[in-house]
């Protein structure tokens, strides 16, 4: 007998079609004599639905209310989908976030697990029943209500199956896998059926949207082994783990990345402690900072230009002209597109094959970061598509690997 902790994202429970849909196949995994915990999301688009209802009521969001809001969407879910279980004869159990042992710190709209005692889950397990737990919520050590913030049921997901020493955590969602680069834009994009832990943490970081990246990091911490499939093939999907990949692509994926805006602060003086003050300003207001580059100093000023998510822009761009340090600009027609695999750190020539390819469509790169197994450039918006398309194509990532 195997545990597997399932995790069901909100298109996968939107409707009680797909919930019946969804306990059909846990019954499925039961019957061949494994137990089951499930972690559910908010069905469809409730959370939307509910941050729609705060802003309709006020234009005062306080972080205890809006998480007392949010997770209520969880709530619903894992009710339905307990009462569903029960209709076809699994007996099963509901758990809140709370309920299920998930203590958190104490920040709102995006709190972190600090500890999962699962001893009621354990004993839901015990009783020969499926446990239900609402994703992406538990209690701070203040004893609050907290919200993991979006994606969090990930992470959820991946922290009991830790915890409670499953075989692996699946999280079921409306793809099939992780694809070489978004399906949506290149056609022959490919499913992979293995990534290691690095390259998927790369890849969520720059862009990739499924999985959370908090979730990344914690199975890749704890070592749980992640299996990435659809709730609507119920087809093998990506295994992600600490094993070498077999796929020895040099180049594993293309990912892009509409989200960021530059910010470029001109003729700052070239000196000790300028940038240290810029950075700190920053993370004090809780700007999160990507790629950052200095330019070399002319007369004894520079440039420096970094990335900012777009919703932080006008935070990063006040920051910095509050300094005084100098001119501050803004762009936030740009896009990232960045080639991730971990078989660069050994083959030469894979940034040079990237510039070639770009430059002969005329795409220019404004900005550049690397890491052993990731190289990022900032494009133009209007070409960020493009490239994507370009470089999958020249790197014949659509090929499957030997």
């Amino acid at each position: 007998m195997a545990l597997y902790v399932q995790k069901f994202g909100g298109t996968s429970v939107a409707d009680p079609e797909r919930i019946s849909e969804v306990v059909d196949h846990v019954r499925r995994t039961v019957a061949r004599g494994d137990q089951v915990v499930m972690v559910v999301s908010a069905m469809g688009k409730e959370t939307d639905e509910l941050l729609r209802l705060a802003d309709a009521v006020s234009d005062v969001r306080p972080g205890r209310e809006m998480d007392m809001l949010i997770t209520a969407g969880e709530r619903k879910a894992v009710a339905l989908v307990a009462i569903a279980l029960h209709g076809v004869g699994i007996p099963a159990d509901s758990f809140t976030g709370s309920q299920a042992g998930i203590i958190t710190d104490t920040t709102h709209e995006n709190a972190r697990i600090e500890e999962v005692m699962a001893d009621r889950i354990k004993e839901s397990l015990a009783a020969g029943h499926v446990p239900v737990v609402a994703g992406s919520q538990g209690m701070s050590t203040d004893k609050e209500v907290t919200f993991l913030g979006r994606g969090g049921s990930d992470t959820t997901a991946v922290a009991l199956a830790h915890r409670l020493g499953a075989r692996a955590c699946e999280l079921y969602t409306d793809v099939s896998g992780v694809f070489t680069t978004d399906p949506r834009l290149v056609a022959d994009a490919r499913k992979m059926t293995h990534l290691s832990f690095d390259e998927l943490l790369e890849m969520t970081a720059c862009g990739c949207p499924k999985p959370a990246m908090r979730s990344v990091e914690y199975a890749h911490r704890h070592g749980v082994a992640l299996h990435i499939r659809s709730a609507f093939t119920w087809e093998q999907g990506t295994w992600v783990n600490e094993e070498t990949s077999m796929e020895r692509a040099i180049v594993t994926a293309v990912v892009h990345d509409m989200s960021e805006a530059k910010v470029t602060i001109s003729r700052v003086a070239d000196e000790p402690g300028i940038a240290a003050r810029l950075f700190r300003t920053l993370a004090d207001e809780e700007v999160n900072v990507d790629m950052i580059v200095q330019n070399v100093s002319t007369e004894g000023v520079t440039d420096i230009s970094f990335t900012v998510p777009m919703s932080q822009l006008d935070r990063a761009s006040e920051a910095g002209n509050a300094l005084g340090i100098g001119l501050v600009s803004t762009d936030d027609t740009i896009g990232k597109v960045s080639l991730i695999g971990a078989g660069m750190k050994s083959n030469p020539g894979v940034a040079a094959q990237m510039f070639e390819t770009l430059a002969e469509a005329g795409i220019n790169i404004e900005m550049l970061s690397t890491s052993g197994i990731r190289i990022s450039a900032i494009v133009d918006a209007d070409r960020t598509e493009d490239a994507v398309g370009l470089l999958h194509a020249a790197f014949e990532l659509s090929r499957p690997v030997a």
